[in-house]
C-alpha cells in the first residue's frame, strides 16, 4: 500500500516553552550585538515577565553554540610627557653656577641584564 501515514508530534509544553525562550535569547543577544552574556540576558528576559534562572540561560545559550565576547578593559600605556604645567627650568641653561652646591644634577641609567639594573 502506498499510503503512508504521517504522525504529527505533539510539541510538549515545556519544549514550546524552550524553544520560545532560545527565541528570545537569540533575539537579546544580537541586539546587544553579540556581547551580553547569560547573567545581562536572564535580567533583560526577567525584567520581561520571564520566570528563568541565570543557569537555564547558560545552559540554552551553550546549546545555541552563542557566548558573550570578553572585551578587555582600556588601561593607559602611553602617558603625556608634556611636563610644561609642572616642571619650570630653574637652571635656564647656566651651567656656570655663582657658587658652589647652587645647583645639582643627577642621571639615571637602565641597564637589562636578566632582570632591570638602575645606576644612578
Amino acid at each position: 500500500m502506498d499510503t503512508e501515514l504521517f504522525l504529527i508530534e505533539k510539541v510538549s509544553p515545556s519544549k514550546q516553552r524552550k524553544e520560545n525562550v532560545k527565541k528570545e535569547i537569540q533575539k537579546i543577544y544580537d541586539d546587544s550585538k553579540q556581547n551580553y552574556g547569560a547573567p545581562k540576558i536572564t535580567h533583560i528576559l526577567r525584567k520581561s515577565g520571564e520566570t528563568i534562572s541565570q543557569r537555564t540561560v547558560s545552559k540554552y545559550m551553550h546549546e545555541m553554540g552563542i557566548k558573550a565576547q570578553w572585551i578587555k578593559p582600556w588601561t593607559t600605556t602611553t602617558r603625556d610627557s608634556d611636563f610644561s604645567d609642572e616642571l619650570h627650568n630653574i637652571l635656564d641653561e647656566q651651567f656656570n653656577p655663582e657658587r658652589p652646591n647652587a645647583v645639582w644634577c643627577t642621571d639615571i641609567t637602565y641597564i637589562w641584564d636578566s632582570g632591570w639594573l638602575c645606576i644612578p
